[in-house]
């Protein structure tokens, strides 16, 4: 047996913006295609994906036809419509948090936190093919972005509270709050702003996100 010290030593890899929330929250899907011993599953997944963006509803018959396959062997594939859409919305959030942490590393502390969140929620309400998708289906998109129905928001909450953690450390505002709490708290005024017409019909809004958010991490003061 060897020796403590001539034992290979273990690394992980640092967690980044960019896998921090999968990794907190993984599906079946998101293992699967994270193997990469599924190409079925990751030619399903990528049409899916580009039809999503194109602007179009994805439907899991006609994906499969797209495919030359039955419908039996797309669900065998990825799962059920849900599973699928969970797993393209969250792909294609995942460069838009890396965007909005590039645009913010010249910025710290709550700053920075107040920032990426900021340019994330911006993102969501510009993006076209999103609001297509929920003007298409506002309560299946509610359903699975803002309720732990599906991994998003949990992947959310991850990504925020890894902001935190990294950004204001491990007793955040002075310890007035945990990091999960005030993660939880950043994720549900993001959503507030960024689905306004579909929770309460009202406009959504970057400009007020951001003063809600400075607000919280009080930013300024």
């Amino acid at each position: 047996m060897s020796s403590p010290a001539a034992a290979a030593p273990t690394t992980t890899a640092p967690a980044t913006i960019s896998r921090v929330g999968t990794d907190a929250a993984p599906s079946w899907l998101s293992e699967r295609l994270a193997s990469g011993s599924h190409p079925d599953a990751q030619r399903a997944f990528d049409a899916a994906r580009a039809t999503l963006i194109s602007g179009r509803r994805i439907d899991m018959s006609a994906l499969a036809g797209d495919l030359g396959v039955d419908r039996t062997s797309l669900f065998r594939w990825v799962g059920n419509r849900d599973a699928l859409l969970s797993e393209v919305l969250w792909s294609l959030a995942i460069p838009t948090l890396v965007q909005a942490e590039h645009a913010c590393r010249t910025l710290a502390g709550g700053e920075r936190v107040a920032g990426i969140l900021t340019h994330f929620v911006d993102d969501l309400i510009t993006a076209e093919y999103f609001r297509s998708f929920l003007r298409r289906e506002p309560a299946r998109a509610l359903r699975l972005l803002t309720t732990k129905e599906s991994p998003i928001q949990r992947r959310y909450v991850a990504t925020a509270d890894w902001l935190v953690r990294r950004d204001l450390g491990e007793a955040p505002l002075g310890g007035a709050i945990t990091p999960a709490e005030l993660a939880y708290i950043l994720v549900r005024l993001s959503e507030s702003f960024t689905y306004a017409d579909l929770i309460s019909g009202d406009t959504p809004s970057a400009d007020r996100a951001r003063v809600a958010f400075r607000l919280i991490l009080r930013v300024g003061e």
